[in-house]
This record gives structure tokens, sequence and C-alpha cells, in this order.
């Protein structure tokens, strides 16, 4: 994702709000962007407002430096930072349904690290299904290119020193219980149809080495 510095803006959806029915209404979708991620971005501004000296980071670069920040901000930033580079790859790395399957490196990667596209989906699903409470599941690659699946909770991120997220899946409540209720399993796996594959394809062979 391109760098960004203080004052963070909330980024418009690379689609529309009704683009990713029938997996995500247009409700879900308006409901999750416009209140809460524009509420992680606002709160990630007015924590860094008393602090010129950090305006000038990128997010990444806070994330990757919390254990340095000034301790008064350090929790709101990890919070509302992980808030904004969460859902920021979450919306960018969905599209329209459309059966898009990996192909390239990173669908040589996956039969590689997981044995098939089948088990990596099953373990994938399994992460996001089995996340206790508010959370993510991800699919990161190290610097060598070996993938591996990862829980984190609330809005924490990888490690961002080490790992290139390819994309992950939202398993707060708020991303899918509009239309899911508590049926989680239902929602994560009409996910998978939603992956841009091509994005994450790219994010692969672009990762840091």
């Amino acid at each position: 994702m391109k760098a960004e510095t203080y004052p963070f803006v909330a980024r418009p959806l690379p689609y529309e709000y009704d683009a990713l029915i029938p997996v995500l209404d247009a409700e879900t979708l308006t409901f999750h962007h416009d209140r809460h991620y524009k509420t992680y971005v606002d709160n990630l501004n007015a924590a860094l407002s008393d602090y010129p000296e950090l305006q000038k980071m990128s997010l990444k670069e806070l994330l990757i430096s919390l254990d340095r920040l000034p301790e008064p901000v350090r929790t709101a930033v990890k919070n509302n930072g992980g808030g904004v580079y969460n859902h920021e790859l979450y919306f960018d790395s969905m599209q329209s349904p459309a059966g898009q399957d990996p192909s390239g490196e990173l669908a040589e990667a996956i039969d590689r690290d997981f044995g098939s596209y089948r088990q990596w989906k099953e373990q994938m699903k399994q992460a996001a299904v089995g996340k206790f409470g508010s959370g993510w599941a991800w699919l990161v690659a190290d610097r060598e290119g070996k993938l591996s699946i990862c829980q984190t909770s609330n809005q924490d991120v990888p490690d961002l020193k080490e790992y290139t997220p390819l994309f992950l899946v939202d398993v707060w409540e708020h991303a899918y219980y509009l239309q899911y209720q508590n049926r989680r399993a239902d929602y994560v796996e009409a996910w998978f149809g939603l992956i841009n594959w091509r994005k994450a394809g790219k994010r692969y062979e672009e990762r840091a080495v």
C-alpha cells in the first residue's frame, strides 16, 4: 500500500458498495467502511495531533516502531493504527465475486507450503472461524517467500518487519453480523469467493526480500 503520513485520510472503497453482493451486502459494507474504518482513521489522527515528530511517519513505520513511541500515545497508535492498516488491506483485497483462483508464483507457493489450494483453504478457514473473540486471519509471506497463516486479536498486526501480508479476513462481528448474524463459518466460506488473487499475487512478487 502507498505510504501516507498524518493527517491520514479514509480511503474510498476500490469498488461500489453493492459490488460484493451476494457475499456482502451494501448495508454491511457501508456500515463497516463509513463508520468503523473511518472511526479508526479519525482516532489515529487525534492521537497523533500533539506529536509532530510522529506525524512524519508512515502508518507502517508507526506500527513497526510501537515500542519506541512515547508511552502516552503508544496504545492509541497500536489500536487505531492497526485498525486503519487492517481495514485498508481487507477492503483492498476483495473484488466482485468472480471465482478467481490463485496463479503464478503465489499458486506455486500455496501448493509448496500447504500441499494444495484445498488444504490451504481448510487451514485458512479454521484459523478464521476458530479465532476466539474479535480479530483477523492472515496469509503472509516471509522474506524467503514461505507462506504461513496467522491469527491476530483485536487490531494487532503481524510482525511487519519479517512478513509481507498478502490478505486477511476480518472476523470482528461488525464485518458480517448484519447479514450473517452469528454464522461466522458461512461468512468465511463465502469470503473466499471475494479474494482478489491478482492483487495478492502482486504483493507476493513485490514482497520485501
